[in-house]
């Protein structure tokens, strides 16, 4: 483009922000000033080149510049992908081991029969209970299962945090929350009853896990002031 071609574009450029300034639709319209400016940058490289001067985006390092980066902007979300994959994979891996450590430390444990020697303690322990069920191939693990539900039902461990009781409803299987339900409304029901000395809860559980949250509702209904059992 000569410098004639230069001048009429940057002119049309000035007219449209003239009539874009008469409009609020067209106030925010960002294009309109930027391509003044970018007129103006071009009309100005010209002057300074001197008479006979012809515009070449080839050699203006400016464009150069932005088709250098536009270039590179592809390349640079893949690595970026490619990097968040890799660290997801790598944090994925770091919890899978320390399931794994956690699971062999609580068969430890469970071995001599000492598992409510400790009582959960990590977010995550749900996930324990999962790898010790797939180690051992059979989906129900009573003394695992009671281990969580006790917790759970008197708020002690990591179950002290309600957020933490909130999202263990998403994490444990069926017969654990209704042995904790049962567990929470028979020690309101009775106030001398410990959560530890309830066995049959978790045998009703293991029948029916069903049939035991609904009597769980149930007394909870019934010991709750101002409820209609």
């Amino acid at each position: 483009m000569d410098v004639g071609a230069v001048a009429a574009a940057l002119e049309e450029a000035r007219f449209d922000a003239r009539q874009a300034s008469r409009y609020e639709d067209l106030a925010d319209d960002l294009r309109g000033p930027a391509e003044l400016v970018e007129w103006e940058r071009i009309a100005a490289l010209l002057a300074a080149a001197g008479p006979g001067a012809v515009y070449d985006p080839d050699v203006d390092d400016v464009v150069q510049a932005e088709l250098a980066a536009d270039a590179a902007a592809p390349a640079d979300a893949a690595a970026a992908a490619d990097a968040a994959a890799a660290a997801a994979q790598e944090a994925e891996l770091r919890e899978a081991m320390r399931i794994a450590a956690r699971a062999d430390e609580l068969q430890a444990l469970r071995d001599p029969g000492t598992l409510d020697q400790i009582e959960p303690r990590h977010h995550g322990d749900e996930a324990v209970r999962d790898e010790l069920t797939r180690r051992a191939g059979a989906y129900m693990q009573p003394d695992v299962d009671a281990w969580l539900a006790r917790p759970l039902a008197a708020h002690r461990g990591h179950y002290a945090d309600p957020a933490t009781r909130e999202g263990a409803a998403g994490l444990l299987h069926p017969p654990v929350l209704a042995h904790a339900a049962l567990l929470a409304a028979l020690t309101q029901l009775v106030a001398c009853a410990d959560v530890d000395q309830l066995p049959f809860a978790a045998r009703l559980a293991i029948a029916d896990s069903e049939d035991a949250g609904e009597l769980a509702a149930f007394l909870t209904r019934a010991i709750t002031p101002g409820s209609r059992a």
